[in-house]
């Protein structure tokens, strides 16, 4: 459940700065400004919060919450 939460939360900030870096909001990469870093970049978010979501539900599973 650990890895779930881990991986999630380090999704989420791979996805948000794709996303930040596609839309050009973050500049200085060769991905600033490319439109598909940002489809990429909330597609990763999204998987990312999803793993987060599982994590939690399995932890409140096993602790009987």
């Amino acid at each position: 459940m650990w890895l779930f939460l881990v991986l999630g939360v380090v999704l989420v900030l791979i996805g948000l700065l794709w996303t930040l870096q596609g839309f050009n909001v973050l500049g200085g990469s060769a991905m600033s400004g490319s439109p598909v870093w940002g489809t990429i970049g909330p597609i990763v978010l999204i998987v990312g919060v999803v793993l987060i979501v599982v994590g939690v539900v399995r932890r409140r599973r096993r602790s009987g919450a």
